[in-house]
């Protein structure tokens, strides 16, 4: 870790995490996933696939439910790689494939080669755990002062 990291708790928990830290070409903004079962935000990390996902937005997607840990969309696009993981936490928001938006609702593991990791949901994951699909939006919002 460095001294930026240290002074900041946010970016050290990341570091501890194995996270990327918070989007720096969106400091001050956020993502909300809105769906008719209720809104939440998202802390995005900074990685080529989060700024390619923010130069895309608004979505308004259809996802599906997969496995009962997940609800998962195609993207209009795919976004660029970046360094993968296997296992998840519930609120782990993620691509599988260069264009599979996945919002994980349940801990769990996939298989290799992993998920990209865009962010971490902000509110209850919860929300996303019915059966059957969803339409989410997804759009850029900024974070409070």
């Amino acid at each position: 870790m460095n001294r930026k990291t240290l002074r900041n708790p946010a970016l050290g928990l990341a570091a501890i995490l194995g996270l990327a830290a918070p989007v720096s070409a969106a400091a001050q903004e956020q993502i909300r996933i809105s769906s008719d079962w209720g809104s939440v935000t998202a802390e995005l990390v900074d990685n080529a696939a989060t700024r390619s996902l923010l130069a895309l937005l608004p979505l308004t997607l259809p996802m599906r439910d997969h496995l009962r840990q997940e609800k998962t969309g195609a993207l209009p696009a795919s976004l660029p790689d970046a360094p993968r993981r296997r296992d998840f936490t519930a609120g782990t928001v993620g691509l599988w494939s260069a264009d599979d938006f996945v919002i994980y609702y349940r801990d769990g593991e996939v298989p290799g080669p992993g998920i990209v990791i865009l962010g971490r949901l902000r509110g209850d994951a919860s929300l996303f755990d019915r059966p059957g699909p969803v339409t989410v939006t997804v759009t850029v919002e900024r974070m409070p002062r």
